[in-house]
Protein backbone atom coordinates (compact mmCIF):
# COMPACT_ATOMS: atom_id res chain seq x y z
CA UNK A 1 0.00 0.00 0.00
CA UNK A 2 3.24 2.22 0.68
CA UNK A 3 4.18 2.26 -3.21
CA UNK A 4 0.31 2.92 -4.11
CA UNK A 5 0.00 5.76 -1.88
CA UNK A 6 3.44 7.18 -3.14
CA UNK A 7 2.20 6.64 -6.69
CA UNK A 8 -0.50 8.59 -6.10
CA UNK A 9 0.77 11.57 -4.47
CA UNK A 10 3.57 11.59 -7.56
CA UNK A 11 1.22 11.32 -10.17
CA UNK A 12 -0.81 14.82 -8.06
CA UNK A 13 2.18 16.94 -9.10
CA UNK A 14 2.69 16.40 -12.65
CA UNK A 15 2.22 19.09 -14.71
CA UNK A 16 1.43 21.57 -11.67
CA UNK A 17 3.99 24.08 -11.94
CA UNK A 18 3.65 23.69 -16.24
CA UNK A 19 0.31 24.31 -15.72
CA UNK A 20 0.51 27.84 -13.24
CA UNK A 21 2.77 28.94 -15.86
CA UNK A 22 0.35 28.66 -18.44
CA UNK A 23 -2.96 29.76 -16.77
CA UNK A 24 -0.60 32.50 -15.47
CA UNK A 25 0.70 33.75 -19.07
CA UNK A 26 -2.75 33.02 -20.66
CA UNK A 27 -0.99 31.15 -23.19
CA UNK A 28 0.41 27.58 -24.11
CA UNK A 29 4.10 29.30 -25.34
CA UNK A 30 5.93 26.11 -26.64
CA UNK A 31 4.88 23.96 -24.80
CA UNK A 32 3.46 20.47 -26.28
CA UNK A 33 0.72 18.57 -25.02
CA UNK A 34 1.88 15.62 -26.27
CA UNK A 35 3.31 13.74 -22.56
CA UNK A 36 -0.17 14.14 -21.44
CA UNK A 37 -2.22 12.81 -24.61
CA UNK A 38 0.57 9.84 -24.42
CA UNK A 39 -0.48 9.72 -20.83
CA UNK A 40 -4.39 9.46 -21.32
CA UNK A 41 -4.30 6.53 -23.77
CA UNK A 42 -1.89 4.83 -21.38
CA UNK A 43 -4.48 5.45 -18.18
CA UNK A 44 -7.01 4.14 -19.73
CA UNK A 45 -5.30 0.50 -20.83
CA UNK A 46 -3.85 -0.25 -17.51
CA UNK A 47 -6.74 0.69 -15.86
CA UNK A 48 -8.34 -1.59 -18.40
CA UNK A 49 -5.26 -4.16 -17.42
CA UNK A 50 -6.29 -4.38 -14.10
CA UNK A 51 -9.89 -5.19 -14.10
CA UNK A 52 -11.02 -8.68 -12.51
CA UNK A 53 -11.69 -10.13 -16.39
CA UNK A 54 -8.75 -9.23 -17.68
CA UNK A 55 -6.53 -9.33 -14.96
CA UNK A 56 -7.37 -10.40 -11.20
CA UNK A 57 -6.28 -9.12 -7.86
CA UNK A 58 -5.15 -5.49 -9.42
CA UNK A 59 -6.71 -3.01 -8.05
CA UNK A 60 -3.86 -0.90 -7.09
CA UNK A 61 -3.43 -0.98 -10.88
CA UNK A 62 -6.80 0.03 -11.28
CA UNK A 63 -7.56 2.72 -8.85
CA UNK A 64 -4.15 4.70 -9.10
CA UNK A 65 -4.39 4.98 -13.29
CA UNK A 66 -8.07 6.10 -12.84
CA UNK A 67 -6.95 9.18 -10.94
CA UNK A 68 -4.08 9.74 -13.41
CA UNK A 69 -6.45 9.47 -16.29
CA UNK A 70 -8.75 12.06 -14.22
CA UNK A 71 -5.16 14.45 -13.58
CA UNK A 72 -4.40 13.93 -17.41
CA UNK A 73 -7.90 15.09 -18.76
CA UNK A 74 -7.81 18.04 -16.55
CA UNK A 75 -4.55 18.93 -17.48
CA UNK A 76 -5.25 19.40 -20.98
CA UNK A 77 -8.93 20.88 -20.62
CA UNK A 78 -6.60 23.59 -18.89
CA UNK A 79 -4.37 23.02 -22.33
CA UNK A 80 -7.01 23.20 -24.44
CA UNK A 81 -8.53 26.64 -22.88
CA UNK A 82 -5.22 28.53 -23.78
CA UNK A 83 -4.10 27.01 -26.63
CA UNK A 84 -4.55 28.10 -31.06
CA UNK A 85 -7.08 27.22 -32.57
CA UNK A 86 -4.44 24.58 -34.46
CA UNK A 87 -3.17 22.45 -30.81
CA UNK A 88 -7.13 22.39 -29.59
CA UNK A 89 -7.93 20.55 -32.62
CA UNK A 90 -4.66 18.37 -32.06
CA UNK A 91 -5.62 17.78 -28.63
CA UNK A 92 -9.53 16.89 -29.89
CA UNK A 93 -8.61 14.65 -32.87
CA UNK A 94 -5.86 12.60 -30.37
CA UNK A 95 -8.43 12.18 -28.06
CA UNK A 96 -11.37 11.07 -30.44
CA UNK A 97 -8.60 8.83 -31.77
CA UNK A 98 -7.43 7.01 -28.55
CA UNK A 99 -11.18 6.60 -27.34
CA UNK A 100 -11.88 4.82 -30.53
CA UNK A 101 -8.64 2.91 -30.41
CA UNK A 102 -9.44 1.78 -26.92
CA UNK A 103 -13.08 1.02 -27.64
CA UNK A 104 -11.53 -1.44 -30.41
CA UNK A 105 -9.10 -2.96 -27.51
CA UNK A 106 -11.71 -3.59 -25.54
CA UNK A 107 -13.88 -5.36 -27.68
CA UNK A 108 -11.36 -7.44 -29.09
CA UNK A 109 -9.99 -8.43 -25.42
CA UNK A 110 -13.75 -9.45 -24.38
CA UNK A 111 -14.37 -11.25 -27.73
CA UNK A 112 -11.43 -12.74 -29.38
CA UNK A 113 -9.55 -13.80 -26.16
CA UNK A 114 -11.25 -16.39 -23.15
CA UNK A 115 -10.38 -16.33 -19.76
CA UNK A 116 -7.98 -13.57 -18.23
CA UNK A 117 -4.55 -15.40 -18.59
CA UNK A 118 -5.19 -14.93 -22.29
CA UNK A 119 -6.97 -11.32 -21.98
CA UNK A 120 -3.74 -10.53 -19.59
CA UNK A 121 -1.22 -11.53 -22.55
CA UNK A 122 -2.83 -9.27 -25.14
CA UNK A 123 -3.73 -6.41 -23.07
CA UNK A 124 -1.00 -6.52 -21.30
CA UNK A 125 1.54 -6.03 -24.41
CA UNK A 126 -0.83 -3.49 -25.63
CA UNK A 127 -0.21 -1.34 -22.19
CA UNK A 128 4.09 -1.96 -22.53
CA UNK A 129 3.77 -0.41 -25.66
CA UNK A 130 1.89 2.78 -24.94
CA UNK A 131 3.77 2.97 -21.27
CA UNK A 132 6.89 2.99 -23.55
CA UNK A 133 5.07 5.60 -25.99
CA UNK A 134 4.20 7.84 -22.59
CA UNK A 135 7.41 7.25 -20.86
CA UNK A 136 9.52 8.31 -24.61
CA UNK A 137 7.00 11.29 -25.04
CA UNK A 138 9.07 13.66 -23.76
CA UNK A 139 12.15 13.10 -26.59
CA UNK A 140 10.92 15.85 -28.58
CA UNK A 141 11.26 17.97 -25.76
CA UNK A 142 14.56 16.82 -24.94
CA UNK A 143 16.10 17.37 -28.76
CA UNK A 144 14.76 21.17 -28.36
CA UNK A 145 16.48 21.13 -24.64
CA UNK A 146 20.07 19.67 -26.54
CA UNK A 147 19.82 22.15 -29.60
CA UNK A 148 19.15 25.58 -27.79
CA UNK A 149 20.93 24.48 -24.41
CA UNK A 150 17.53 25.36 -22.40
CA UNK A 151 15.47 23.66 -20.04
CA UNK A 152 12.99 26.16 -20.28
CA UNK A 153 10.10 24.21 -22.08
CA UNK A 154 11.02 20.46 -20.36
CA UNK A 155 9.09 20.62 -16.94
CA UNK A 156 11.67 19.81 -14.19
CA UNK A 157 8.59 17.86 -12.27
CA UNK A 158 7.29 15.59 -15.37
CA UNK A 159 10.73 14.77 -15.48
CA UNK A 160 11.26 13.64 -11.91
CA UNK A 161 7.52 12.13 -11.58
CA UNK A 162 8.38 9.34 -14.70
CA UNK A 163 11.51 7.97 -12.55
CA UNK A 164 10.13 8.04 -9.46
CA UNK A 165 6.96 6.57 -11.23
CA UNK A 166 8.53 4.08 -13.41
CA UNK A 167 11.26 2.94 -9.51
CA UNK A 168 7.43 2.89 -7.88
CA UNK A 169 5.95 0.21 -10.13
CA UNK A 170 8.88 -1.62 -11.13
CA UNK A 171 9.43 -2.22 -7.00
CA UNK A 172 6.01 -3.15 -7.08
CA UNK A 173 6.12 -5.88 -10.35
CA UNK A 174 8.83 -7.41 -8.75
CA UNK A 175 7.46 -7.69 -5.49
CA UNK A 176 4.50 -9.22 -6.74
CA UNK A 177 5.69 -11.00 -10.59
CA UNK A 178 4.19 -9.19 -12.93
CA UNK A 179 6.07 -9.09 -16.11
CA UNK A 180 3.76 -6.73 -17.96
CA UNK A 181 4.47 -3.58 -15.30
CA UNK A 182 7.86 -4.77 -15.01
CA UNK A 183 9.23 -4.39 -18.80
CA UNK A 184 7.66 -0.75 -19.72
CA UNK A 185 8.48 0.27 -16.18
CA UNK A 186 12.20 -0.41 -16.10
CA UNK A 187 12.41 1.66 -19.59
CA UNK A 188 10.48 4.55 -17.71
CA UNK A 189 13.37 4.51 -15.15
CA UNK A 190 16.20 4.75 -17.87
CA UNK A 191 13.65 7.63 -19.42
CA UNK A 192 13.25 9.55 -16.48
CA UNK A 193 16.87 9.13 -15.66
CA UNK A 194 18.02 10.29 -18.88
CA UNK A 195 15.51 13.61 -18.59
CA UNK A 196 16.67 14.28 -15.13
CA UNK A 197 20.71 14.14 -16.36
CA UNK A 198 19.67 16.23 -19.28
CA UNK A 199 18.15 18.76 -17.10
CA UNK A 200 21.16 19.00 -14.69
CA UNK A 201 23.65 19.64 -17.77
CA UNK A 202 21.59 22.17 -19.28
CA UNK A 203 19.85 24.03 -16.05
CA UNK A 204 22.91 26.49 -15.73
CA UNK A 205 22.51 27.71 -19.43
CA UNK A 206 18.84 27.94 -19.56
CA UNK A 207 17.72 31.90 -19.74
CA UNK A 208 16.65 32.97 -16.74
CA UNK A 209 13.52 35.40 -16.81
CA UNK A 210 14.17 39.15 -16.54
CA UNK A 211 17.75 38.77 -18.02
CA UNK A 212 18.25 41.47 -20.24
CA UNK A 213 20.78 40.07 -22.42
CA UNK A 214 18.24 37.04 -23.88
CA UNK A 215 17.00 38.25 -26.88
CA UNK A 216 13.14 36.93 -27.97
CA UNK A 217 13.34 34.64 -30.51
CA UNK A 218 11.68 34.99 -33.17
CA UNK A 219 8.97 32.23 -32.83
CA UNK A 220 8.36 33.98 -29.40
CA UNK A 221 8.02 37.47 -30.68
CA UNK A 222 4.91 35.67 -33.46
CA UNK A 223 3.43 33.49 -30.32
CA UNK A 224 2.81 36.94 -28.13
CA UNK A 225 2.14 39.35 -31.07
CA UNK A 226 -0.27 37.55 -33.52
CA UNK A 227 -3.89 35.88 -33.06
CA UNK A 228 -4.55 32.87 -32.16
CA UNK A 229 -4.31 30.50 -35.54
Amino acid sequence: MLSAEAARNIVGIVGNPTFYRIIKSKAVEEFEPDPYLATVMNCMLWVFYGLPFVHPDSILVVTINSFGLLLELIYLAIFFFYATNRGRKKIVYWLLGEIAFFAVVAVVALLAFHGTKQRSLFVGILCDIFNIIMYSSPLTIMMKVINTKSVEYMPFFLSLTNFLNGSIWTAYALIKFDIYVLVSNLLGVLSGALQLILYGCYYGSTPKKGDINVAIKPSEFQLSARSPV
